[in-house]
């Protein structure tokens, strides 16, 4: 596996970090920090949804600034009979992200002023994303594309270059995860009840 910075490399005081501990050929710090490949996506969507708590979203700005923070809270939209999921009503213009391959970002608007991050899953042509609602530093899905500076100019790509999720040596597994009923979802019937939001309790 290749290091991180050797697909991401990073600018600044961590880049000459990174040189001297090269230079004295001191083990590196980040050498366990790997990139979530789309086959974690590939998986079923709870799962995932309760697997992103804990790892680090990444965003790269036009400067070359990299700037990251850990995944604490998230929903689950999955399938046909989903009532609370935008593919409910079927395949349109605006939901066919949905529709696409595992690690696809999807952006859409809401109030006509807020953007929410949600990452395709599960396979090729059946509806399913995690909706990115929180993390350490953002409550909320339009806090956390504010944070990152995400807007609809990364929907429909690939997780890559510009945004992608890290595994990093941090370990989470003494924290609680609490499930719940999903937020403003109470329109859609017998779905809303489904416990599919995902805090992990820091």
């Amino acid at each position: 596996m290749k290091n991180y910075y050797d697909k991401f490399p990073l600018s600044g005081k961590l880049t000459r970090l990174r040189r001297l501990r090269l230079k004295q050929n001191l083990p590196r710090k980040w050498e366990l920090v790997s990139i979530i490949k789309s086959d974690f996506f590939a998986k079923n969507t709870l799962w995932v949804a309760r697997n992103l708590l804990g790892k680090y979203l990444c965003r790269r700005l036009k400067s070359g600034r990299v700037i990251a923070a850990m995944i604490t809270e998230t929903e689950a939209y999955k399938g046909f009979d989903d009532q609370a999921s935008h593919a409910a009503k079927g395949r349109t213009k605006r939901t066919e992200v949905m529709f696409g391959e595992p690690g696809t970002i999807y952006i859409y608007l809401v109030y006509g002023m807020y953007h929410c991050l949600n990452l395709v899953c599960e396979r090729k042509d059946y509806p399913a994303a995690v909706l990115v609602r929180g993390v350490a530093e953002a409550s909320g899905p339009g806090r956390v594309c504010k944070y990152f500076k995400i807007d609809k100019k990364l929907n429909s790509q690939k997780l890559g270059r510009e945004l992608w999720v890290e595994d990093r040596p941090n370990d989470v597994s003494g924290f609680k995860i609490h499930a719940s009923r999903r937020i403003g979802v109470d329109y859609a019937g017998e779905s809303k009840d489904r416990l599919w939001r995902f805090i992990l309790l820091l």
